[in-house]
Formats: C-alpha cells, structure tokens, sequence
C-alpha cells in the first residue's frame, strides 16, 4: 500500500525533504510501511481535527522550522549554561515576532501559541525550554481569569503586545503544592491605598516560576492577603518586578535565578523576595475578592475560583505530555524496525528487535496510551471551557467536579508519560541513553511535569477528598456529577457479571475497583475517626489508601474515555484504521488490568480462572498492533527536526544519524586535544 503520510496537494520544501527520505529509506522501514493496513494520512487528520487543519499545522512547522536564525549549528548539550538562556531569550523573540507575522497574514490564532510554546512544535525549537512560556500560559491567563473587567483591560493589552513580559510567582522555597502554607505578605494599608509586600522569611521567597530569574519584568504573586489586622488567606497581586527601561530590578526585590536543573535549562526559572515593596490598591486582582478604599474585604462566591489558573495549566500539562509520549514512541518504534540484535534462530539472520514480543510489550502498551491520554484530554478541555462559561454566569456547581478531574488526571498522566518515556528509552539499549536519541531531553521535560503545577502525590489526596464526599453522597441516594455517578450505580448492582475480556466488562472492571477503593478508604477513615484520631491525623493515616483511590478512579475515567472515543469513530473512519484504534484500545484495556492484577482479583468479577485467557489475549493484540505500528507513528507526522532524534528519523538512517552527531562534538573538531600535551603526556613519562 502507498504512503500517503507526506503527500501534499502542493509541493513544499517539506514535501521535497521527505520525497528524498523516500529514496534512501531504510528497507525494513519501507516493509513495514507497505504492509500497514490503513493510510497514515488518515491517522494523522483525525488527530489534527481535519485535513484542513494538518495543512495549516504543516505549513506553520514548515515557517518556523525553515527559519535558519531558529536552528542550532552548535548543539545546545556542549553549550554553557548561560548561552543557552542567552539562545532562548534570542529565539524566544524571534519566535513571537514570527507569530505576529501569522497573525498579520491571516494564518495565526490562539493555536499557534500552543504549538510554539509547548508541544512539539516548541521543543524542537527550543530543546531546554522558553523563558517566555510562563507569560503566556500563566501570567496573561491569571489576569483574564481573576482580574476585573477593567483590570483586564489595562494589563492584557500591555501583556498581549509584549510591551511587559510577566510570570506566575505562586511557589515558595518552603512551601509549593500547600499554597494555603505561603508566607509571602501583602498587607493594606489605608492611608496611602497601597498594599506593602514583604518576604518574613528565607523560605517565603517565590522559588521556580518560569522566566523569574532575568526575563518577567511584572509577576502575578500570590500571598496571604492582611487587611484590618486580620488574614484573609491568599490572593493574586501584579507587581512590577524589573524597570520597564533599564531592566534593573525594583526597590525591595531581591531576584535571581535558581540555577541548572535534570532539564529544561533555559526556562530561567527564578526565586524572588520582597522587603516592603509597595503596589496600588488596583493591583490586586479583585475579580472574586476584593479590597475597598477604606480596607473593607469582600469575599469571593467560592474560594476555589482563585484555583482557576491552575486548572487551565494542569488542562494543558495532560495534552502536552500525551505528545511528548508520542515522540518517544515513534523514535522507539522505527529504532525498533532497524536495530537487528541476535538470533531468533540458531541459523538465521540476527533478529529485528521489534519482532521480541518482549520489546512488543514495551512498546506498544505506550504507543496505545498516546491515544488514551490524547482523548482524555480532550475530553476534560471541553468539560473546563465548559465550566468557565459557567463560572462567569455565577454558576459554580461543576467546579469542584472539574478540580477533582483535574487534579487527578494531571498526576495520572504525568506519571504514566514520565514511566513511558523511561521505558522506551530503555527500549532503544545504549543508544537511547545518547543525547543523540532525544530521550534524555524528552524524559527530563516530561518528568519535571510530575512536580510542577502540583506534586503528584499531593493532587491524588485532592481528589480523594472529592471522592471520599461523593461516596457518601452515593451512600445517602443523592444525585451525583457524571464523573462519579458510578458511585451510585454500583451500590445499586447486587451481582457481578461473569468476566468476559470485552472492552464494557473492563470498563466496569475499573469502576468496580475505584469504587471498591475508595470505599475502603473512606471506611478506614472512618473507623479511625470513630476510634478518636483527629481529622488530620485519620487523614494522614489513611493517606496510601486515599491516594491510590484518586489513582483508580482517574484510570477508570481514561479507559471510559478512550472506549468511548474510539467507538464514536466508527462511521467516520476507514475500517482498517478503526479496528487498528479498537486494537490499541483493547491492548491498553487488557494491558491496565494485567499490570494491577490484585486489585482486579479484589475488588472486581476478574477471577483467578480468568487471567490466562486474558495474558493470552493481550500477546494476540501485540501481534495486531505490530503490524501496524510504523503506521501508527507515522500517523503522527512528527517532522524529523520536530523528533530531534537519530533513532528516530523518518527515513530509518539511524547509524549514518548517529555518526553525524558524534561529529558534532567540540572534541571532534581537533585530533589531538591540549589535554594530552598538559596532562596525559607528562603523566605517561612520570614512570610512575
């Protein structure tokens, strides 16, 4: 079958590179690509919502991508740490003068911001990150959704024209996820109408936002709100942080940047502390609460509405990792087609490593969990703009329904992405552990999003605080929000049904063990309450159980979810491509199950009996998807530049690849380096 996955209505410099790609191909890459079942093409539209929309993403990697000042001629791993935010603030720039070129033709909305400064799009460009991200993605959000109308159009204007370039300084040096525990101040002060700032303590410095160290010149910080003499816990605040002339920083802030990290270098991520610095009254955002002239407050309808900037970003978080997995899937898996490693037989040639089915179970479980967590996403996206709608109707019902989600499925699938990516680095042998596969790079900007916005550990106990109320909502016959009505359902269901290893029975399955678990936490709970622990103390003792309910609960909603989506696509696609996602879906289904076989075993009609015949199952599916998976990734229209990876490369190269970039090292650009003549050769002749 032809592969269309490059084919272009109209010839491109992109469509050229690949039609060269096609000449020196690999041949066990062009075998593979013959025999899939479907047109990648297809694949690749439907992620991108329409043919129209793959053209339009194609041509803005096409503008970006062919812009030399956008390239590295010197690898950013043999760089100083200060060249690389140097290169990132230069790019950085570059790159938003080029947005404004789009927007200007006609071609550039607000998707072109999330494909350049996150995604795909955006690490390619910039390996380690973009000290500019944060502006984007938090400051200008924090003001649209918690400044007042005339708030916003004041600062969203200067925000959106790059005229001031802002971040989001919520996290301390001593306190992150407990934001409740900040100890920054801001206490009014009536006569002057000014709040005065102050850091009391070392560990009250604002400590990682993104773009703090030498980039913001305004933050949106959170501190504990002082007024009257009384604490009305924490608020936002727009400080001005940098001169907008000289860049010098403001009487009172001490600011600097926090230093190198396992990953993305160039985000600049600061630490800032205050000694009275002084704002206007209007500086605070008083959306939800307020403060009058006289130092009167005014509560907010719901303390949880200042938790909306964290939302939006965790929303994101989900979509971006999904991504991140999808490279690291498609380098693994056309690695996996070229690299040869002994003998499946004593006689034969050596053995395409794709062709283990131990490298199968590696692979293509996280190759279906792409998929998983791209529809989950999508999913809670629309459920958030939903819920913002509704939020500036005053209406704030589904907000505690869509935090709980949030919060839950941000620490899923961070998790699983960070897990994933490890394990097809590991996939790929020596070879992924080199610079040169972009793995490392990929594993360190996917497992930073484990602790960023929100510490995993800490997001699930969130949610299970949601779950533990909605159990006993479900225990009282109360209605209960969509995402947990299952709740209920199974507290009405008196007998399990036989286990059948279909995609409805695993669905319930997982409901079945959410349920189960947090029923038993929350009877834990309970009875430790009952025996007299205080609340927190029961909490805390309880904590493994409530965390790990968090976690059932988020793995039911993505198997629904991806059950779900795929069967929707039934009349829209071709056969062959729907029953490779039904394929996907089920390995993922019966993948999920066999990796947590106790809890199945407990808490749903999975028996003992039951699980040979599903391990078997789950190698038939292996087989299915291997056939197809080059297809698959190919679907994903990752450019080569976008990849970044010698493993990876479209057209199977990989050791040409590999050479290519040993040449790259300073080290290489010399035969005898000055370390022999200083070091080594005195010490050779010392006789020792």
């Amino acid at each position: 079958m032809k592969n269309a996955l490059h084919a272009t209505d109209e010839p491109t410099a992109t469509a050229t590179a690949w039609r060269l790609s096609e000449e020196t191909m690999n041949e066990e890459l062009r075998q593979e690509r013959q025999r899939c079942s479907f047109e990648p093409q297809e694949l690749t539209h439907l992620l991108d919502g329409s043919p129209e929309k793959t053209t339009l993403r194609r041509e803005r990697e096409e503008y970006f991508l062919s812009d030399p000042e956008l390239s590295d001629k010197v690898p950013a791993k043999y760089k100083s740490h200060k060249e690389v935010y140097e290169d990132a603030v230069r790019k950085g720039c570059l790159i938003l003068k080029k947005v404004r070129e789009l927007q200007n033709m006609g071609k550039g909305d607000m998707d072109v911001f999330t494909q350049v400064l996150g995604g795909t799009l955006g690490s390619a460009i910039l390996k380690d990150g973009n000290p500019l991200s944060l502006h984007w993605v938090m400051f200008i959000p924090a003001i649209m959704g918690q400044g007042s109308v005339e708030q916003q159009g004041y600062w969203i204007a200067r925000a959106w024209s790059s005229e001031i370039i802002g971040t989001y300084a919520q996290t301390e040096l001593g306190h992150g996820t407990f934001i409740r525990g900040l100890e920054t101040t801001a206490t009014y002060e009536p006569s002057s109408q000014q709040f005065v700032l102050n850091s009391p303590t070392l560990t009250s410095y604002k400590w990682w936002p993104g773009g703090l160290g030498q980039t913001a010149n305004y933050a949106v910080v959170v501190a504990q709100l002082y007024t009257k003499g009384e604490c009305k816990g924490i608020h936002p605040f727009i400080v001005q942080i940098r001169d907008e002339e000289t860049h010098e920083p403001m009487p009172g802030i001490k600011i600097g940047e926090i230093g190198t990290k396992l990953g993305m270098n160039a985000v600049n991520n600061g630490f800032l502390g205050f000694d009275n610095v002084r704002i206007p009254r209007e500086q605070m955002l008083m959306k939800n609460s307020k403060v009058l002239e006289d130092g009167t407050y005014v509560k907010a309808p719901s303390d949880k509405l200042t938790y909306g900037t964290m939302m939006f970003v965790r929303v994101v978080i989900v979509r971006d990792v999904a991504r991140y997995l999808a490279k690291a899937a498609t380098i693994a898996i056309r690695y996996s087609v070229v690299r040869r490693q002994g003998q499946a037989k004593p006689d034969g040639p050596e053995t395409q490593i794709i062709d283990y089915v131990t490298q199968q179970h590696k692979l293509f479980p996280n190759l279906a969990a792409c998929f998983a967590l791209v529809w989950a996403a999508d999913w809670i996206w629309e459920m958030y703009n939903n819920v913002t709608a509704e939020l500036d109707q005053g209406e704030l019902e589904r907000l505690p329904e869509l935090h709980a989600l949030a919060c839950c499925l941000k620490a899923v699938a961070t998790a699983d992405a960070a897990g994933g990516v490890e394990q097809l680095r590991l996939a790929c042998g020596g070879h992924g552990y080199m610079d040169a596969s972009n793995l490392p790079a990929t594993y360190g900007l996917v497992t930073a999003a484990c602790t960023y916005e929100g510490e995993n550990t800490v997001l699930l106990l969130q949610t299970a605080r949601y779950l533990v109320k909605a159990r006993r909502q479900a225990v009282s016959g109360d209605a209960l929000p969509p995402t947990v009505d299952y709740l209920q359902l199974l507290s009405r269901r008196s007998k399990q049904r036989p286990w059948r290893n279909s995609s409805d029975c695993v669905v319930r399955a997982h409901q079945a063990v959410a349920a189960g678990k947090i029923k038993q936490a929350a009877d834990n709970l309970d009875r430790r309450l009952r025996c007299g622990l205080a609340p927190e103390d029961a909490w805390n003792e309880t904590s493994i159980e409530l965390a790990q309910a968090a976690e059932a609960h988020c793995r039911a909603f993505i198997v629904l979810r991806f059950v779900e989506a795929v069967r929707a696509l039934a009349a829209s696609l071709s056969r062959p491509l729907h029953q490779a996602l039904l394929d996907l879906c089920e390995l993922y289904l019966a993948n999920s199950v066999l990796l947590r076989l106790g809890d199945f075993l407990r808490f749903s009609c999975l028996q003992n009996q039951d699980v040979p015949g599903l391990q078997r199952r789950l190698e038939e599916l292996l087989a299915l998807v291997r056939v197809n998976a080059v297809g698959i990734v190919d679907g994903f229209d990752i450019r080569d530049e976008i990849l970044g990876s010698a493993l990876g490369v479209y057209d199977g190269n990989v050791y040409q690849r590999l050479y290519d970039e040993a040449m790259k090292s300073p080290l290489n650009q010399e035969k005898v380096n000055q370390s022999y003549h200083k070091y080594l050769k005195p010490f050779m002749k010392s006789h020792l």
